[in-house]
């Protein structure tokens, strides 16, 4: 009798999921292999949406689309990896709410898609009261944290109470945090009117970068487009510069000011997953170091891709942008891969090189660099949802988004706040690893 190979993959983000449909296609009906996705939550998140969802512009359920309706016939377990013993090869999964218990999986072949987590630096008070950008409960904190400020300004009598309320603060000026920048500031601009006690002059938007020109992974003269597009919107763009604490009264720079806000928002940078150091294999710059055919050195059967992977590039000497482009064609390559393991085909060395990169910056404008060309205004913009709505998983989940954005040239934005209320309390997920790498969360490259 054949024994079945076990083939575990572990991440539900872009590398986990697209690594999970490959192996179905690569390995067709064959019922020798049994595949197995792990992942914490049971739908696939498209992040390059995400600030979307924070600014009203779509509805939560429209930009996450259920695993289980995108794999054909992978098994489908939903938990949290607590252990990874690459020696024994076996993983620890822990599931259930009411009665919590773990399961031990034994593999044949394992995929390492674990992602990244949101990297506070240490900065005292950021990760207990700042609001990162990278899931969907993240977006909804966000999102209420906003109203929440704008229903109670609009009642608050104390100057200084108010103007913390009405002052927001987005640190990183990379892909992350001017997207973000840009759409809650439409946000609160198209709202306002709603409120009759509040004035445009009361709300204060503030966009710290520690770089000295904003989306640095683009031409210089993008940047510099998108940073004059914000200025003129009356953002103010303090390049420069870092966050050096946060408390009650707000947000300390480096610089020694000291902006008194409510609401801070982090997009400043990522981590590795907590298990990768735990991990026996080799490791560089916190993360798991792969050959070419992302392959793990000294463990057969062991595989690493995305942002919990340090993938070599040949052609440049370095290593490949951890990015979700990177991540969905890295999940092909290791299906083919894994497929040659199991003696069919042949092996194939990951290569690939950035088709482009593309940020919204708000009011139908946006940023583009594509095959070598920039692009910036409106053009880029619909480029964006051009391009992000094409790669949109599924169909339903297409004309849904479609449908929100037509809704949006007619109507005003949602001014409902969740059910169960705003905010840090909807935050309180906010140090769960997620898939995605900072500069790539709020939708950096095609």
């Amino acid at each position: 009798m054949t024994k079945v190979q076990r083939v575990l993959v572990l991440g539900g983000g872009f590398a986990g999921v697209y690594a999970a449909m490959a192996l179905e296609r690569a390995l067709g009906n064959d019922t020798g292999v049994k595949i197995t996705l792990v992942s914490r939550d049971n739908y696939f998140l498209f992040t390059p949406m995400l600030h979307e969802v924070a600014a009203s512009d779509l509805d939560v359920t429209h930009i996450v689309n259920p695993i289980r309706k995108l794999l054909r016939r992978s098994e489908f377990i939903q938990g949290d990896v607590t252990g990874i013993d690459l020696e024994r090869r076996s993983v620890r999964v822990r599931h259930g709410v009411e009665a919590p218990h773990e399961h031990e999986l034994r593999f044949d072949h394992v995929v390492l898609a674990l992602g990244s987590t949101t990297n506070f630096f240490d900065t005292p008070g950021v990760a207990e009261r700042a609001f990162p950008m990278r899931s969907l409960g993240d977006a909804l904190a966000l999102k209420d944290r906003v109203l929440t400020s704008l229903e109670e300004a609009d009642s608050e009598c104390c100057t200084t109470a108010r103007r913390a309320l009405l002052n927001f603060v987005v640190t990183g000026g990379g892909f992350a945090g001017v997207e973000t920048v840009g759409a809650i500031h439409d946000h609160l601009r198209s709202s306002l009117r709603f409120y009759p006690n509040l004035r445009s002059d009361d709300v204060r938007m503030v966009l710290v970068h520690s770089g000295e020109r904003l989306l640095p992974e683009l031409d210089a003269r993008l940047g510099r487009y998108a940073e004059e597009k914000l200025r003129a919107r009356g953002i103010e763009v303090r390049l420069g510069t870092r966050v050096r604490s946060m408390d009650t009264d707000g947000v300390r720079l480096d610089d020694g000011d000291t902006v008194p806000s409510r609401t801070v928002v982090w997009a400043a940078g990522n981590a590795p997953h907590r298990l990768i150091a735990d991990l026996a294999c080799e490791r560089e710059r916190g993360r798991v170091l792969v050959d070419e055919f992302l392959r793990v050195p000294g463990f057969e059967g062991v595989w690493a891709l995305g942002d919990c992977a340090l993938v070599p590039d040949p052609r440049t000497g370095g290593f490949h942008p951890p990015t979700a482009q990177h991540a969905s064609r890295q999940a092909k390559t290791v299906a083919r891969n894994i497929q040659a393991a199991l003696g069919h085909g042949r092996a194939k060395p990951f290569s690939f090189r950035t088709l482009g990169q593309l940020a919204s910056i708000g009011r139908r404008a946006g940023v583009a660099q594509m095959f070598g060309l920039r692009f910036s205004g409106f053009f880029a913009w619909w480029l964006w949802r051009t391009i992000y709505l094409a790669k949109l998983p599924r169909l339903e989940r297409k004309l849904r988004v479609m449908l929100d954005w037509t809704l949006d040239l007619f109507f005003s934005k949602d001014l409902v706040l969740s059910p169960r209320g705003g905010g840090p309390a909807l935050s309180s997920h906010r140090a769960q690893p997620t898939e995605m790498p900072a500069g790539v969360v709020a939708g950096a490259d095609t």
